[in-house]
């Protein structure tokens, strides 16, 4: 797999194809994706990426093949939503600016079994007609089950509910409305006034049963918590010294 990406970047096959839809999970992160080799690649429209990390060439090679009309969906790493080295915040600057940027969604953790970056959803169109100055933003995080100590899912509901939520808001239609804690409808102008950085929790704000939060009762009630762990794990400890003094010989 790794190779066959490598390969899409530097051969850039299927050179002339442009798609109306686009849906890709692109390595994270990539450092070793030869960069240095394609500083003057026609892909590069909204800026050079560094050769030391692959996102904002993922971003513009999908770019690159969308159609007139097309759309894009991707995964990549959350740092993308915020990075500004080596050019990187200014090549995001320009892909909003162009109005190609759509929605943003950001995932719980533990999604993925073969890696522990915090991950998020792109969503780049071409036919944002009536929402050009629009992007929506959903905050996932709290969403989704674990299914064991280390690995998370969504359930139906929850894939219903961020889609919905999308299609409600592209569409234009009475269903949708903003929801504090997670999404908002965001104008270009409060992305500009954040330096173009666009992690959701910037912009749709606490839930509203957040708000009245009470640092000395949630105190109070973990503390609890714990001291009944920490007996349990006492008495645990001692029942296990006791089976074992049973196995002596």
């Amino acid at each position: 797999m790794a190779k066959r990406c490598y390969i899409t970047l530097l051969a850039l096959l299927h050179k002339d194809l442009k798609a109306d839809f686009i849906i890709a999970n692109p390595p994270f992160n990539d450092s070793d994706w030869s960069g240095d080799l394609l500083r003057d690649d026609a892909r590069w429209k909204y800026g050079v990426p560094p050769a030391g990390n692959a996102n904002y060439a993922w971003i513009q090679h999908f770019i690159y093949h969308m159609s007139l009309r097309g759309m894009a969906g991707f995964v990549l790493a959350k740092d993308s939503l915020t990075s500004k080295t080596n050019g990187e915040g200014e090549t995001r600057k320009a892909i909003i600016e162009a109005g190609l940027l759509d929605c943003i969604v950001n995932l719980p953790a533990k999604l993925f079994l073969n890696t522990q970056i915090p991950a998020c959803l792109w969503f780049l169109s071409r036919k944002k007609e009536g929402r050009l100055d629009r992007v929506l933003f959903i905050d996932a995080r709290n969403l989704g089950y674990l299914i064991n100590r280390r690995t998370k899912d969504f359930t139906d509901e929850d894939i219903a509910k961020i889609s919905e939520t999308y299609h409600h808001w592209s569409n234009k239609t009475d269903n949708y409305e903003d929801v504090p804690g997670f999404c908002k409808s965001v104008t270009l102008d409060e992305i500009r006034e954040k330096d173009y950085v666009l992690t959701p929790g910037r912009y749709i704000g606490l839930p509203e049963d957040e708000d009245d939060f009470d640092f000395a009762e949630r105190f109070g009630k973990l503390k609890a918590e714990l001291d009944e762990q920490m007996k349990e794990e006492v008495r645990l400890n001692e029942l296990i010294l006791q089976n074992l003094a049973k196995l002596e010989v």
